[in-house]
């Protein structure tokens, strides 16, 4: 049996997009500490599903948010606690769906994947309905 490769590590860069540097003085102590929190779990979810993704969208300062179509005013990317990563195959979807125990011991919430055609939206907070996998 051959080991699987390990997966490389998402990075504080790729979370925040460039974002850290062109709105500075908006990346507060709390949203840095919050940032290397969600990319601490989401790195473990990756590694033990065994896939790489890139991440679509990360942090999102205000002015970022508003002008994402259908983002919430009160999205958790504003304070660093989501984060959404490329599943166009619908693979990272399927196996957090597959594998919910993981979610819930390394405190991940998964937007269900009806509603995130492409793309896999996870969070380090419940949300309002409290379920793991929930309903924007």
């Amino acid at each position: 049996m051959t080991p699987r490769k390990p997966v490389p590590a998402l990075l504080l860069r790729d979370y925040y997009m460039g974002r850290d540097k062109l709105y500075r003085s908006e990346l507060t102590r709390e949203l840095r500490a919050n940032a290397r929190d969600t990319l601490r779990r989401v790195n473990r979810l990756l590694r033990r599903a065994g896939m790489m993704r890139k991440v679509s969208s990360g942090w999102r300062p205000a002015a970022i948010n508003a002008g994402v179509p259908g983002a919430a005013k009160g999205s958790r990317h504003l304070t660093c606690l989501a984060i959404d990563l490329e599943d166009r195959d619908g693979a990272l979807d399927a196996w957090c769906l597959a594998h919910l125990d993981v979610l819930e011991t390394l405190g991940l919430w998964l937007e269900n994947p009806q509603a995130t055609i492409g793309w896999c939206h996870l969070q380090t907070r419940p949300p309002r309905s409290g379920s793991r996998v929930f309903m924007p």
